[in-house]
């Protein structure tokens, strides 16, 4: 039997009848339905806050606080120079435009920034917000240019 549209059926085994609560003593979840006798979780209406314990501390609160969040801090999009030299030809200009197009970077509001992993054997001109003290030189030794976006 050839495997089309209108003869598709779920594994035996992988769809199951919905459990149908307070029917009666004989369904087996007749009466209380399931919910045992009495206390807050038989009520209805009831619905507890992620992370509450009975009004225990709560382990999010038990356990010390570690470390310190920047939220000054700038994250950028890091290019190494040695995938600049792999996928850009001499005398080409690099900027974030071109390195979206080359799959180096992602496109959004995040600023980039050359770093100085690998040589760089091709006179490029890149343009981007930030670099590394070595990559503009070694930019620079190739014959190339840096241009900083002020952004």
């Amino acid at each position: 039997m050839t495997m089309e549209l209108h003869n598709l059926r779920p594994a035996p085994g992988a769809k199951r009848p919905r459990k149908r609560v307070g029917r009666g003593p004989g369904s087996g979840h007749g009466k209380t339905a399931g919910r045992g006798h009495k206390g807050q979780k038989s009520r209805s209406g009831y619905s507890r806050r992620y992370g509450f314990e009975g009004g225990q501390m709560p382990l999010v609160r038990r356990i010390p606080k570690r470390g310190f969040f920047n939220v000054f801090r700038v994250d950028y999009q890091v290019v190494n120079l040695c995938d600049l030299d792999r996928l850009f030809s001499d005398g080409d200009e690099v900027n974030p435009t071109t390195l979206v197009e080359k799959g180096l970077i992602r496109r959004g509001p995040k600023p980039v920034k050359i770093l100085a992993t690998g040589d760089l054997s091709k006179k490029l001109s890149i343009v981007a917000d930030k670099f590394s003290g070595s990559a503009r030189s070694k930019i620079e030794a190739a014959g190339g240019t840096c241009e900083t976006v002020t952004s």
